[in-house]
């Protein structure tokens, strides 16, 4: 049979994985009357709940005798390391545009990374049946963004389609019959060529790690693209680093291929198609599986350098342990490293003390989503604000730059721009009007657009989008200011009282409502002036026999602020923590005494 490999990359939302489902459905993959979840690829909770593809996953289709891999690739720069190991195994790209708004960001991001590898691209225009849908000026604003990555003359030469995923069809031309994706089927096994590898099937057996799995019955899992050779199950091989060091022998007990949603088991895989092998017990991702004889390590793709670094450490405040199992820093420990076994995006360090631990990484989010797994998994961490890496070059200190592209409606953008450049040190690239939305793209140091996404959004009354990718390294700029309001800081531990709250509501927002546990040093507002301010939320009314008209009238409290797991890590500022547990998500102060904070701050 046939076979193509290809992956989908696309900006966040425009559709990928919508699109995947219809191929499926089209391919004969489902029968008719099959249950099947919407966007069936998002398998993990947090994908589901999000709207947003974290992990890359495999599926194959056939359409003529001709088998299909399809990788569903995510779309956020924060989950890049997944994106440039994936394209590694595959030797075509459907590029999926959002027919409105054109290429975005995150689209730039792994376009660069399929260019570079020298991937020729099919370009489908999406979502073209929108009211605000401007094909034609999405597929020029494609070819400019070829132009500017330094595409050859075959990849300029790309061949394009109009589509709506959800709807189910992809047509040549914009006005054609639009039934279903037949055509798209068509187009992908006439441009994109069989896997090279094929030619090496008699050769020795190698394969490139590029995915870690765990499976509850045969263990650890490695799934990858077969570059030459055969494998049967029951063979002997090795695992070799990427530097040629070897690092263990294994037999292959199980070979599982992915048909249709399904993982398949087969006896045997040749070169060219995506298996997953188990059997191993310490090789890992960027391994080169391969036959006893083979002592050449294949190439590994580079990875991009972590931007952020943020501490985990043990819970210790006062209500410690009462929502998670798992508190001891032995057992954070051991999770933290297997993560980074699987996603190689992600460093760890241990910290002098080993009560904590740096993790380093390419963006909050990513942070966020590590952090609320843990969280689900029965976990309780205490987070520090990120810190951005900075890095030495001939002596000059250098931080990263991420290039912030953001589309506001018109009577927002100076506020905008008068923050990016101000106080944020950022530098305006580009800024264009279209249709009441104006489009601004500036470079800004990541330093500034830690904590800036809440702000933002207020400043554009929730209706402004905001995407970031890295850029690269710039001198550095000097410092940026960080929250200007000062923190309420509870002075007592016990139950919150509404009576106590309705005072202070004059102070500040509160974060807390009635009844909620708060112990000494806990953040339970924010405050109305600069400074920080010990408050008492357990001060309850005193009691009179005096009886006047409207004294017992029931105090009314204004709703609580809540921030999400990733606002309250930007939120807060260098001497605070974030308290996260399976049930809560509380802000503290790092030091909770308030005289161990006050000699603490004198020191800095």
């Amino acid at each position: 049979m046939d076979m193509r490999n290809i992956a989908i990359i696309a900006h966040v939302d425009h559709g990928k994985t919508t699109l995947v489902d219809e191929l499926l459905k089209q391919s004969g993959a489902f029968r008719a009357n099959q249950a099947v979840a919407e966007r069936a690829m998002d398998s993990n909770d947090l994908e589901r709940e999000r709207g947003i593809t974290i992990f890359a996953k495999p599926t194959s289709v056939e359409w003529k005798d001709t088998r299909i891999n399809i990788v569903d690739t995510p779309g956020h720069a924060d989950f890049g390391g997944e994106v440039e190991r994936i394209l590694s195994m595959v030797d075509g790209v459907v590029l999926l545009v959002d027919a409105a708004e054109g290429p975005m960001p995150q689209t730039k991001f792994v376009t660069s990374k399929a260019l570079a590898l020298g991937l020729r691209p099919i370009v489908v225009v999406n979502k073209v049946d929108k009211p605000d849908g401007e094909p034609d000026r999405a597929l020029d604003e494609v070819f400019d963004l070829f132009t500017g990555l330094d595409a050859d003359d075959d990849q300029l030469d790309f061949p394009h389609m109009y589509a709506s995923g959800r709807a189910g069809w992809a047509d040549h031309e914009l006005d054609g019959p639009r039934k279903d994706l037949s055509a798209l089927f068509d187009l992908i096994v006439n441009h994109v060529p069989a896997p090279k590898q094929i030619a090496h099937q008699d050769e020795d057996f190698r394969m490139l790690a590029t995915t870690l799995g765990a499976d509850a019955f045969v263990g650890r899992t490695l799934t990858g693209r077969v570059e030459s050779g055969r494998i049967k199950v029951g063979a002997s091989v090795q695992a070799i680093s990427r530097i040629g060091q070897k690092i263990e022998n294994f037999r292959v007990t199980k070979i599982q291929a992915f048909r249709g949603l399904q993982n398949q088991d087969i006896e045997e895989a040749a070169a060219g198609d995506i298996v997953t092998l188990a059997g191993m017990s310490k090789a890992t991702v960027a391994d080169t599986i391969c036959a006893l004889a083979v002592d050449e390590p294949l190439d590994a793709q580079p990875i991009d350098p972590p931007t952020i670094t943020v501490t985990f450490g043990i819970n210790d405040s006062p209500l410690a342990g009462r929502d998670g199992k798992k508190v001891q820093s032995r057992v954070i420990r051991d999770r933290l490293y297997k993560e980074a076994e699987s996603n190689v995006a992600i460093k760890i360090a241990d910290t002098p003390g080993g009560e904590a631990f740096e993790v380093s990484g390419r963006g909050e989010l990513q942070m966020g989503v590590l952090i609320e797994n843990m969280r689900r998994e029965g976990f309780e961490l205490s987070i520090s604000r990120p810190q951005v890496i900075m890095r030495e070059e001939n002596g000059v200190r250098m931080e990263p730059v991420e290039e912030a592209t953001i589309d506001v409606d018109d009577e927002y953008s100076g506020a905008v721009i008068e923050k990016l450049t101000g106080t944020r040190k950022g530098e305006l690239v580009e800024m264009r009007q279209n249709g009441g939305k104006t489009r601004i793209v500036a470079h800004v140091p990541s330093r500034g657009l830690i904590g800036y996404h809440g702000e933002f959004l207020t400043d554009t009354r929730g209706t402004g989008v905001l995407n970031r990718v890295f850029h690269g390294w710039t001198e550095h700029k000097g410092s940026i200011p960080g929250r200007r309001a000062g923190v309420l800081i509870s002075m007592e531990n016990g139950d919150a009282v509404a009576y106590a709250l309705w005072n202070l509501e004059d102070r500040g927002k509160m974060m807390i409502g009635a009844q909620a546990k708060v112990y000494q040093g806990m953040i339970i507002g924010e405050h109305s002036r600069e400074n920080d301010l010990e408050v008492n939320p357990l001060k309850g009314k005193k009691l009179t026999n005096v009886r006047a008209s409207g004294t017992d009238e029931a105090v009314r409290l204004t709703t609580p602020i809540t921030l999400s797991l990733e606002e309250a890590i930007a939120y807060i500022n260098d001497d605070e923590l974030v308290e996260v547990t399976p049930n809560a998500v509380r802000l503290r102060k790092r030091y909770l005494d308030p005289h161990e904070r006050k000699r603490m701050a004198k020191k800095d």
